[in-house]
């Protein structure tokens, strides 16, 4: 597996790392629940991924402040599964195992079903339809929140017993909860150098490449929230892999690698780490 779809790819998203208090019980959430698989753990982190790739970097810190829903940081994961089987023989594993579900929609470009961590983090899971499916106009992709038509779904599934999320599995996207959209807007598109690919009450959506969105901000819980204050549980980084004229275009220069990103904050503090590759 690559993280690079392909040359003309510029953007894709790398590891989010988590701030947690019971290590064992998010841990164990994130394998079962969602699929991912244990690459390293000690007494201080772990890193879930697939192959050799980590998608989700824990670490904990028992003492660290509670994060309020209320106030900037992470609305959720986005796991993206390489196909709609996938999708829907992790859905039937979810149902067997009775795992609580938070919301199940049809968004025309993806089909997603939503999860809370044990200590409040949003996830996704979903997959995309197929490109030549989604609808631009101006610029703009057509995106909605309609009832996930389940059954349909689960007629999908090719019955392969489930061992796991894909090696081919990667986070698709990641949204934000932040305090105003027009700052979101001159950080995400004016600084990071993103697409604004769509517009929704109390929400915008980034891209790169095509994308329906690799961010997205919202103001839905967080409206008029402050700079986050650290240490705190919930999201700690996020990191962006860029091609190496994207990251002159942002200022990350052309001479880092993966090795040495450049990390900036968003105007509410969640960090940003771009890997130059």
């Amino acid at each position: 597996m690559s993280l690079d779809a392909s040359p003309a790819t510029t953007l894709t998203m790398g590891r989010v790392t988590l701030t947690v208090h019971d290590l064992d019980r998010v841990v164990a959430f994130y394998e079962e629940a969602v699929g991912l698989h244990l690459l390293r753990r000690d007494a201080a982190s772990a890193e879930l991924g697939v192959g050799n790739h980590v998608l989700l970097e824990l670490r904990h810190d028992p003492t660290a402040r509670r994060r309020s829903m209320r106030e900037a940081g992470l609305f959720h994961t986005a796991f993206l599964l390489p196909s709609r089987t996938a999708l829907a023989n992790w859905t039937r594993e979810v149902m067997r195992r009775q795992t609580p579900v938070a919301g199940a929609s049809d968004h025309a470009v993806s089909e997603a079903i939503y999860l809370s961590d044990p200590e409040g983090n949003g996830v996704e899971v979903y997959a995309d339809r197929p490109r030549d499916q989604w609808r631009w106009e101006n610029g703009a992709v057509a995106m909605t929140t309609d009832a996930l038509d389940v059954e349909d779904l689960l007629a999908a599934s090719d019955g392969a017993p489930w061992t796991g999320v894909p090696e081919e599995s990667s986070v698709g996207h990641v949204h934000l909860q932040v305090g105003a959209l027009d700052e979101a807007e001159a950080f995400y598109a004016g600084r990071l150098g993103l697409d604004v690919t769509c517009r929704y009450p109390g929400a915008i959506f980034f891209a790169a490449d095509g994308y329906h969105h690799h961010l997205a901000t919202n103001i839905w819980n967080s409206r008029k929230a402050g700079t986050r204050a650290f240490p705190s549980t919930g999201l700690s980084e996020l990191e962006i892999h860029v091609a190496p004229a994207r990251a002159a275009g942002i200022g990350a220069g052309g001479e880092s690698d993966t090795q040495t990103p450049l990390t900036l904050a968003d105007p509410w503090g969640t960090r940003i780490a771009l890997l130059v590759r």
